[in-house]
């Protein structure tokens, strides 16, 4: 099979480059992959394709540029000058741009890619009925929130127009079914990225790192993290350490210099920027709890997943994805309110103080994360790409 994937991939800064990289690392290791091509906004020289493991070859045209106008079209040309097989799209609304006639343009290219006799996938992330357009650094102004979904929900019409639609959460699936009457969208899970050997689940000596994961200044906010840390050193003298990783939200630039400004005398706090893909294992093998100071969800949490992987407690919002990924994958964690500091100190605090519960959230953690690696994942697209590519007068008839 001939699979091509149009996706952003590292070292670009545009969401969901992580994600790519490991499906990348993974389809090439199938054997039904003869050939594997990037359309990509990163040049062949820049991307990090340079594998260990044994797998087909990855090649990568860098066809598409964040904000362009033109990328419905460069796409096209790219697909027809590569004739896969298959093509995947690896997407969330805002993929192709933050300006949002780009962005909207953008989402039109699985629809001509159909239309030009290619067998078409689109992996949505996210779904606009199940975003806070709010806190997600949209618009709070109802009239524009009133436009955005209607634009929203014109746009899954555009997306449903591919062969398949793949979703990683059952909820999704659930609205997209009763709310378009789709029939071509399919349940795979998010998956773990990387599964280590199980860890000891003993820190080294010095002080217990809280950490937090991702593109700041929307949803994910830092300040109530900062706070509720302060509160827990008061009252237990414990050392900690607030370990912040990431970049800003494209939609809040500056955010975290404003963070690093208001709370310069606070003590402990590590701002590490950009986090690369090799250092990683490193930011959360370091760290004691993984915190997800979030005011809502916008799709299944691919840091959860990481921090399951390296055998972390987390400490998280019962809300929206998250708490269906608790029911639905068997993570565990200590849950606050999502706008409390008070609540959020709270659950950090017993996390600190209590080593065992700790430990045996970071267990069940492990344990729920290596029941979905990325082997797996892939697998089951490739399974589901197979059938797709059946005409359908060929396809057995179940007995």
């Amino acid at each position: 099979m001939k699979l091509a994937i149009v996706t952003s991939y590292p070292p670009s800064k545009v969401t969901l480059n992580e994600y790519a990289f490991h499906l990348v690392k993974h389809f090439r290791q199938h054997l039904k992959v003869t050939e594997l091509t990037l359309l990509t906004d990163v040049h062949a020289k820049e991307a990090e394709i340079d594998f260990k493991e044994v797998g087909c070859r990855v090649r990568v045209q860098k066809c598409w540029k964040f904000n362009s106008y033109s990328n419905l079209f460069f796409i096209a040309k790219a697909i027809r000058k590569t004739q896969p097989d298959m093509v995947l799209y690896n997407l969330q609304f805002m993929k192709f741009g933050d300006k949002k006639i780009s962005a909207a343009l953008g989402l039109f290219s699985p629809w001509l890619t159909k239309l030009m006799k290619v067998k078409t996938t689109v992996l949505l992330h996210n779904i606009v009925e199940t975003v806070d357009l709010e806190s997600a650094g949209f618009t709070d102004n109802r009239l524009k929130r009133a436009v955005f979904n209607f634009i929203g929900e014109m746009l899954t019409r555009v997306i449903l127009k591919a062969d398949k639609v793949v979703l990683t959460i059952s909820k999704y699936v659930t609205i997209l079914e009763e709310k378009y009457q789709a029939d071509n969208c399919v349940l795979i899970p998010h998956g773990t990225f990387e599964i280590p050997e199980e860890p000891s689940y003993e820190l080294a000596t010095g002080a217990l790192k809280v950490m937090t994961f991702g593109k700041f200044g929307t949803y994910k906010k830092v300040e109530n993290l900062i706070e509720a840390v302060e509160q827990v050193r008061m009252r237990t003298g414990q050392d900690l350490e607030i370990v912040i990783a990431g970049t800003d939200n494209p939609n809040t630039l500056g955010y975290l210099q404003g963070v690093k400004e208001q709370y310069s005398e606070s003590s402990n706090i590590t701002f590490t920027g950009y986090v690369a893909e090799e250092d990683i294992s490193t930011i959360f093998s370091e760290s004691a709890i993984v915190v997800f100071p979030y005011t809502s969800t916008t799709g299944s949490s691919g840091v959860l997943h990481q921090a399951g992987s390296y055998g972390k407690a987390v400490v998280m919002p019962d809300l929206g994805d998250l708490s269906i990924l608790v029911k639905e994958e068997g993570y565990r964690g200590e849950f606050f309110e999502p706008k409390s500091v008070d609540s959020l100190a709270a659950a950090i605090e017993k996390l600190v103080l209590d080593k065992e519960h700790r430990i045996e959230l970071a267990k069940a953690n492990y344990k729920a994360a290596s029941a979905l690696p990325m082997s797996v994942i892939t697998k089951m697209y490739l399974d589901m790409f197979e059938e797709n590519m059946i005409p359908p007068a060929q396809v057995p008839i179940a007995v």
